[in-house]
């Protein structure tokens, strides 16, 4: 009985070392590695190691367009936050505060935090002025 479970460990260590010669170095398909089609200078085999600048250029291009779509953004929050003074406080100041802390999410920290300030306030105050209405 311990000769077989010998044997059959001998011919596992066999198998092991079999494979262990095998050389595992295949490329992945760059079809389904995620966030690669956004990043042109992944899709060509020649360039799979981005230089310096190019790493650079392609970041620069992302933050400036989070920033033109945080922009808009930032306005819409700040805009609901504002309105909030007037009209429905606790709807859309809490929609301002909201669409705010996307905005800051986006990159726009002083666009998001004043709407996020301005809804807070409206939402507060409408609290402190419903009582009197």
């Amino acid at each position: 009985m311990t000769e077989d479970r010998h044997d059959e460990d001998l011919d596992l260590i066999e198998e092991r070392e079999v494979h262990a010669d095998v050389d595992y170095s295949e490329e992945a398909a760059a079809e389904v590695a995620p966030g690669v089609m956004d990043r042109p200078y992944l899709q060509s085999p020649e360039n799979e190691r981005p230089t310096s600048e190019e790493h650079h250029e392609h970041f620069e291009a992302k933050r400036q367009e989070q920033e033109k779509t945080g922009v808009g953004i930032g306005v819409a929050a700040l805009a609901l936050s504002v309105i909030s003074l007037f009209i429905l406080p606790v709807i859309l100041g809490a929609a301002g505060i909201v669409v705010g802390f996307v905005a800051r999410r986006k990159g726009l920290t002083t666009l998001g935090s004043w709407a996020i300030g301005v809804g807070a306030a409206s939402m507060i105050i409408s609290l402190f002025f419903a009582p009197f209405f």
